[in-house]
């Protein structure tokens, strides 16, 4: 863990958003407890294991069309052929079949092509006799025929450990022949608010009192299979009460993330209560609008990652730097946020210093086909509801005062 100030002791710069990420992502150890699930309760889970492909993809040769299948050494050299229909094959079939010579198969898509037979043709290029099938074109060695092997041969790999079960996943790991898969364990994480002026939605609001945003949108960003989630849900400013919370967090948890506290005012506690239950801290100013404060820590084998009180800013935070954390944790293999390239639509006037994330909507597209974004307002860090109603999040430069019209842009897309 760093020395705790979060940026250069000597100079005292902020650190940039990539610093902030690479050393929020060197604390994030990954879980190594596993389990095996039958593949119908591991979509949504952490792969952990290499999966390779039981079987030849496909395990046989079928037919791709619905049609005939024939065998070339039957045809003459045209320029019409008449062949008898000998059988019928299905998917589903043993493909064990024998048939006359110069005779076809009628077969379906999926059904195995019976050995010997090396040609399928189209039902539609077909016209049907009163002995059998007639057509014009001799088709080609291997026409309509999906060879055993031709997507996947036995061995192959097709998912590396650390991807995310979905849909794609689950239909190949089927494919494959994998019942059941090893997984990693849930990761076990812990949220709460601070800040004696949160209520939540519902309850009536008093002098200075706000509604609690930060617990209901971090209750949507960690609903994910892959999380077993605890809520804490809002703690007032009792040092004593917030240092049992988080006592009790660190020794259930593996991942603490909390909202507010986090800087360095006289009810900002959370950097000391941690110190003071044995963990280590860096709280770092981080060259980024809005964000700036964010701190984490490490107790035992509890990560703890502090985001601003400030609605907007907790989410830019959470999702350029927290989420990439949480994700290393639960053993998934994430790049980082990529963005997409995109244009400005009017000109900008900005004060430099920090890379911005400011949130956008999509106003047409530019002649080269990439989004022209047009800024919601100039001043939104404490606007949650902006976030809501944005396309997306433009990246500003640190280094720029001024963009003209039509200058890229980054762009992380909702």
């Amino acid at each position: 863990m760093a020395d705790g100030c979060g940026c250069d002791r000597h100079t005292h710069r902020y650190l940039t958003v990539e610093e902030a990420s690479r050393r929020g992502l060197s604390a994030s150890d990954p879980v190594t407890e596993t389990e095996t699930l039958p593949l119908a309760r591991a979509i949504g889970r952490v792969l952990a294991e290499d999966c390779s492909s039981k079987l030849d993809m496909p395990a046989f040769d079928n037919s791709a069309m619905d049609g005939y299948a024939v065998r070339l050494s039957d045809l003459d050299a045209g320029p019409d052929y008449d062949l008898p229909v000998a059988g019928r094959i299905a998917a589903g079939d043993s493909g064990a079949y024998s048939a006359p010579a110069g005779s076809a198969l009628r077969i379906f898509t999926g059904a195995p092509v019976p050995a010997g037979f090396d040609a399928v043709l189209m039902q539609e290029d077909c016209e049907l006799t009163e002995d059998g099938i007639r057509f014009a074109r001799r088709p080609k060695p291997g026409q309509h025929i999906r060879r055993a092997g031709e997507d996947l041969r036995a061995g192959a790999p097709i998912l590396p450990r650390g991807c995310e079960i979905g849909a794609r996943e689950a239909a190949a790991l089927a494919s494959a022949g994998y019942g059941e898969v090893e997984v990693y364990r849930k990761l076990k994480v812990t949220i709460f608010s601070t800040g004696n002026e949160l209520r939540q939605p519902g309850e009536v609001l008093g002098p200075g009192q706000i509604y609690n945003s930060n617990r209901f949108m971090l209750l949507a960003l960690l609903d994910k299979p892959w999380i077993a989630l605890t809520d804490k849900g809002p703690v007032e400013d009792d040092p004593a009460l917030l240092e049992q919370v988080l006592r009790d967090a660190c020794d259930s948890a593996d991942l603490i993330v909390i909202t507010g506290g986090v800087s360095v005012g006289d009810e900002d506690h959370m950097p000391r209560l941690f110190s003071a239950i044995g963990g280590e801290t860096d709280v770092m100013k981080v060259a980024m609008k809005p964000g700036k404060p964010i701190m984490f820590g490490r107790r035992g084998d509890a990560l703890y990652i502090g985001l601003p009180g400030n609605p907007v800013s907790a989410y830019v935070t959470w999702q350029i730097i927290g989420a990439p954390m949480m994700a290393r944790c639960a053993g998934l293999n994430l790049a980082p946020p990529s963005p997409e390239q995109a244009v400005l639509a009017e000109p900008l006037q900005r004060h430099p210093g920090r890379q911005e994330y400011r949130p956008v909507v999509i106003d047409g597209t530019a002649p080269d086909g990439r989004p022209r974004l047009r800024m919601m307002a100039a001043s939104y860090s404490g606007r949650v509801a902006l976030l809501a109603q944005a396309d997306g999040l433009a990246i500003l430069p640190a280094d720029k005062d001024s963009l003209p019209a039509g200058h890229p842009l980054g762009f992380l897309r909702f």
